[in-house]
């Protein structure tokens, strides 16, 4: 077993490495991959509406598709890289990425779900009885690349509503889902920097500017026979160590953490 993990460990390098120089920049990355349109995995984005005080509009028209709100950060390129990504690393008949709503009835099939912009989400009162359920009916949820006191207030808030009283942890060092493929140890809990928080430096080395008061946090929820339920990356972003994973400016070191956090939160969601 652990000479599987080496080997692991050892693609995982060498993953990052090809993604961030054998396609360079990401806005040159061409059409999409394509993926098994099934599979026992698919990566399912959460589609959201925002907050009316903090809506913003994206569009892709690159990329054939227009659409609006938060949730939309960092797609496709890092559900695309990730997904990659799983079915280099793990033996996981992974399908195409999904994106959906929480009304939609088929989010029950899928094991695992990622919402970025938590802080931002203004999920209604049936969206959030669906959440709950969803969780307690075995579901995993991953929050990702929120920051601050307002947003963490928000999150909490809607957290609170699906699943009332039930209080949020920080993940210990010795829980299942730090080790459950790959071993993520304290000194792995750092800042994964947005794109935003990059510079170059004089010798053309990339420096990372973690913004004042951002130290990141790495929380969960657990349901009642103690199995987690959502993992949460708060003041850090893993989606953008994804979906930079091909370009040359986004340290390697934090693409191949971010994926170890990845891989290890889809593993503990289908074997917990």
């Amino acid at each position: 077993m652990r000479g599987r993990v080496l080997i692991a460990v050892l693609v995982l390098a060498s993953l990052a490495a090809a993604q961030r120089f054998g396609r360079g920049a990401r806005e040159d990355s061409g059409p999409r991959p394509e993926f098994p349109k099934t599979g026992e995995f698919h990566f399912v984005r959460l589609e959201y509406n925002d907050l009316p005080q903090f809506h913003r509009r994206f569009g892709f028209a690159s990329r054939g598709a227009t659409g609006q709100g938060w949730w939309m950060v960092d797609w496709p390129e890092a559900d695309d890289h990730f997904t990659t990504g799983i079915q280099r690393l793990t033996r996981i008949a992974t399908g195409e990425p999904h994106h959906m709503s929480l009304m939609d009835d088929s989010i029950y099939d899928h094991p695992w779900i990622y919402v970025t912009q938590a802080g931002w989400w203004g999920l209604s009162d049936m969206e959030v009885k669906r959440l709950g359920e969803y969780l307690l009916r075995g579901g995993f949820l991953v929050t990702d690349d929120f920051w601050g006191a307002e947003q963490w207030e928000i999150f909490e808030t809607t957290m609170n509503r699906a699943l009332p009283k039930r209080p949020i942890y920080d993940i210990a060092a010795k829980d299942a889902v730090m080790h459950v493929l790959y071993d993520i140890e304290d000194k792995d809990r750092t800042f994964i920097p947005g794109t935003r928080h990059l510079r170059m430096g004089a010798n053309g080395r990339t420096v990372v500017q973690q913004p004042p008061g951002s130290d990141p946090v790495w929380r969960a929820m657990y349901d009642d026979k103690n199995r987690m339920i959502v993992a949460i990356n708060f003041n850090t972003d893993v989606g953008d160590a994804w979906e930079y994973a091909d370009a040359p400016e986004y340290p390697a070191e934090m693409t191949t953490l971010a994926y170890k956090y990845g891989v290890n939160y889809i593993i503990y969601a289908m074997t917990h």
